[in-house]
């Protein structure tokens, strides 16, 4: 969902560097991985409508080392305090993230919506461009269990750096239109997620979102874009260590 800017680079893999593929990108999301619910941090979401008009703004801090009803405390919505609902909203959406980890862990199953990690078919991944500090894969998704990112609907990529062993961002850009729901068809849309470093100490974090979709509703025209930034890091304990929820490497990216 995402447009590259970098055409993909047509040569040969050999066997030695087909093989290192996997494990390059395993690193990497084993690093997300470890990273999970370590930083607390302030939240900046922008929404805008297809004409660029700002359509919502909430401020959000999130610390996964309180409890989970305390964990999103709205600061700012719209630029006015947040109302009594709103706080209820974040509280309620705190508790739900609870209930999941909780879940998980007591009946030792995952959640029917899976993150983009976990459709992530490292396997097949291809090397599409190469520089001397990165490389740039292209990561097909799986099928089975797959109702959100179907892989003949979405290309993903992913650019790590090697010195690191690290992502600096992933990029998913739908190949061509599909339809939602009945009424609703979705003929472009573009997502890119940036991994930054906030402390030399600990691999690069999940520091930026933003993306965009454009399409239809009966006939319809509409269109949506957003921006989300996390600044003001600060290392914590994750509260969930408590339930000893230990989150695999392919559960740790999503948007």
């Amino acid at each position: 969902m995402r447009r590259l800017l970098l055409l993909p680079l047509l040569f040969v893999v050999s066997a030695s560097s087909r093989a290192a593929v996997p494990s390059l990108l395993e690193a990497a999301l084993q690093k997300v991985s470890a990273e999970t619910d370590r930083w607390a941090y302030t939240q900046t979401l922008i929404e805008r409508n297809e004409k660029g008009k700002v359509l919502r703004v909430a401020i959000v801090r999130f610390d996964p080392s309180k409890p989970f009803a305390e964990q999103y405390t709205p600061l700012s919505i719209d630029g006015q305090p947040p109302s009594e609902a709103q706080k209820r909203k974040y509280r309620r959406q705190g508790e739900r993230r609870g209930e999941r980890q909780e879940k998980a862990e007591s009946e030792g199953t995952t959640p029917a919506r899976k993150t983009l990690g976990e459709l992530m078919d490292l396997d097949h991944a291809v090397i599409v461009a190469t520089d001397e500090r990165t490389t740039t894969f292209e990561v097909p998704l799986k099928k089975e269990g797959n109702r959100r990112l179907p892989p003949d609907k979405f290309r993903v990529t992913a650019r790590v750096n090697r010195e690191q062993d690290a992502f600096e961002h992933i990029d998913v850009r739908l190949r061509s239109p599909m339809r939602a729901q009945v009424v609703l068809k979705i003929k472009s849309g573009e997502c890119r997620l940036e991994f930054n470093t906030v402390d030399p100490k600990f691999a690069p974090t999940l520091t930026a979102i933003s993306g965009g979709a454009a399409g239809s509703i009966v006939l319809v025209p509409i269109g949506r874009s957003y921006e989300v930034k996390r600044d003001s890091f600060q290392r914590v304990k994750p509260f969930a260590d408590r339930f000893q929820v230990k989150m695999g490497p392919l559960k740790s990216i999503d948007f």
